[in-house]
């Protein structure tokens, strides 16, 4: 198994868990699951824009769609406005070059477009209203924040139905091995319920909770 199918395997309260232990944040809030499902993992592709008033044409998706290769994760920094940076023909563009989904610090639009493609995208806000005249590219593959969480090119970013983790990719391993000794522990103490054993008395056995 690959590493970014082992660390996919590992929901996102695991890694935030894990993550805890090593005293790392990681933990990408406010955000909300607009299109995809299941879990999403991949290599982070960083995009830092501003907001304000520029030239329609300051507004180029086409430059950051260009960086997406297969297991990529769109980490798009747009300040948290409600100015859509992503819709849907950005979406089957981002689809057809492999990338896993996109996490937004701002907004998208043509959700149901989004959806339609099958792209895993989560995002602050979702707006009908256009980045062009409003958003500019900044740069790519450049340290970001992104709702309080540092994000850097390369770095691993899971996400599914409760939220979105980023782990460094320096940390990426040491990490891996924590989740994946406490999504065993979960799957012990759950086969214990199973059984008929109570909550206090496992937990007491397995030393976990």
């Amino acid at each position: 198994m690959t590493l970014i199918n082992r660390c996919r395997a590992i929901a996102t309260s695991t890694w935030s868990d894990a993550l805890d232990r090593l005293k790392l944040d990681g933990v990408i809030g406010g955000l909300a699951l607009r299109s995809g499902s299941g879990a999403m993992c991949g290599r982070a592709v960083t995009v830092k824009e501003s907001v304000g008033d520029f030239y329609s044409n300051a507004f180029a998706p086409g430059d950051f769609l260009e960086a997406v290769q297969s297991e990529s994760v769109l980490m798009i920094a747009a300040a948290g406005a409600a100015v859509s940076t992503f819709g849907g023909l950005a979406a089957l563009a981002a689809v057809k070059r492999g990338a896993s989904g996109v996490v937004i610090d701002g907004a998208c639009r043509d959700v149901a477009e989004i959806r339609a493609s099958g792209l895993w995208l989560a995002s602050r806000h979702a707006t009908p209203m256009s980045g062009k005249g409003r958003i500019r590219v900044d740069a790519i593959g450049v340290p970001v924040e992104l709702c309080g969480a540092t994000v850097a090119a390369g770095d691993y970013i899971i996400g599914d139905e409760t939220g979105v983790v980023c782990v460094s990719a320096a940390r990426i391993e040491e990490a891996l091995a924590i989740a994946e000794d406490l999504a065993a522990r979960d799957a012990a103490f759950a086969e214990e319920l199973r059984r008929g054993e109570t909550f206090r008395a496992i937990a007491s056995k397995l030393g976990h909770v």
